[in-house]
């Protein structure tokens, strides 16, 4: 079978998604709620069959993965192709300051201009090849196997929209929620959708859908 299985989620909560703080390629860890959606995600995973368990080396994605392998018995692996879209100047900065210091920045950035970066981070067309670049060396190890992918906001975005067609431009109508569990497959033609952000197991916990980072 020509195909792999990917279970794709973003890390659970931090104090910076709660602050509409951009974290970039900062390591933030998680906090309480955070740790709790990690948990949650491990046990709704605990009965999967998986193979492998590919994450960004940075803290808050890191720390998410260990609670899955711990459930599911999944090797896991360190991957800096999973990190989250490099933000430069603007990481630390909340959305409102970003706007006061940079405004015609910040209205680029808005405006999703593929070519644009801020100073010392990364464009989204960037992105968009380091991540479909990424999943698919990933997937290509694993055909007919099925394996998790954990990263970032941004990371969850460029996959949704390689699977589906959107353009990299075109406004964000779908959730990235934290620790929501997003299925893929994966062939050597490119991505496929094939459920997006279930969150049952996330009960009424208030995941941040965080628009940037």
């Amino acid at each position: 079978m020509h195909a792999t299985r990917i279970i794709a989620i973003r890390h659970g909560e931090t104090a910076w998604n709660v602050d509409t703080r951009i974290q970039g390629q900062l390591d933030i860890g998680l906090n309480e709620t955070g740790r709790q959606q990690a948990r949650r995600v491990a046990r709704a995973l605990a009965d999967e069959s998986i193979q492998a368990i590919y994450a960004s080396d940075l803290r808050r994605a890191w720390d998410t993965a260990h609670a899955i392998a711990s459930a599911t018995g999944g090797a896991l692996h360190a991957h800096k192709g999973l990190r989250e879209r490099g933000f430069g100047v603007f990481q630390g900065k909340t959305f409102t300051e970003i706007e006061a210091a940079w405004p015609d920045q910040a209205q680029r950035w808005r405006r999703r201009d593929p070519q644009w970066a801020p100073e010392g981070g990364e464009s989204l067309a960037a992105l968009h090849h380091r991540i479909t670049r990424t999943a698919a060396e990933l997937a290509a190890r694993h055909l007919g196997e099925q394996i998790v992918l954990v990263a970032h906001g941004g990371v969850m975005d460029m996959l949704y929209r390689a699977a589906t067609g959107q353009d990299l431009q075109a406004p964000r109508s779908w959730e990235v929620g934290n620790a929501a569990i997003n299925r893929l497959l994966w062939t050597p033609d490119g991505l496929t959708l094939v459920g997006w952000s279930d969150k049952r197991h996330l009960d009424d916990d208030e995941s941040l859908d965080e628009t940037t980072a």
